[in-house]
């Protein structure tokens, strides 16, 4: 199988959030744990945008869920990250620690 590259850091986020949510990972909640964590808004068009590019490329895989009459008569749609996801986020996680390793420690002293 060809390897599918290094994940940009949206792609990433979305997936740890997902890992992390387990089975409420759904629009809504990805959008918020993930703002919650870069400390600012996310656009919900972004995430769902960036979750079809995910799925299309295999690395997250979806279900509808029941309708809801809170939702208007509709669907959530429920995400969860498949084996070729989990291999893609460890990939990525290795090459970033080699990076951090690799740079030089700060000083205290020296001015920011």
């Amino acid at each position: 199988m060809k390897p599918q590259g290094l994940l940009s850091e949206l792609e990433l986020l979305l997936l740890l959030t997902i890992l992390n949510l387990g089975d409420e990972a759904y629009g809504v909640p990805i959008a918020r744990e993930v703002a919650e964590h870069r400390g600012h808004p996310v656009s919900i068009a972004g995430v769902y945008s960036t979750l079809d590019r995910l799925e299309a490329a295999g690395l997250v895989a979806s279900v509808l869920g029941e309708a809801t009459p809170e939702r208007g008569g509709r669907a959530k749609r429920y995400f969860r990250v498949t084996r070729r996801g989990l291999r893609s986020v460890h990939d990525t996680r290795r090459v970033l620690t080699k990076l951090w390793k690799s740079l030089p420690a700060l000083d205290a002293k020296e001015p920011a």
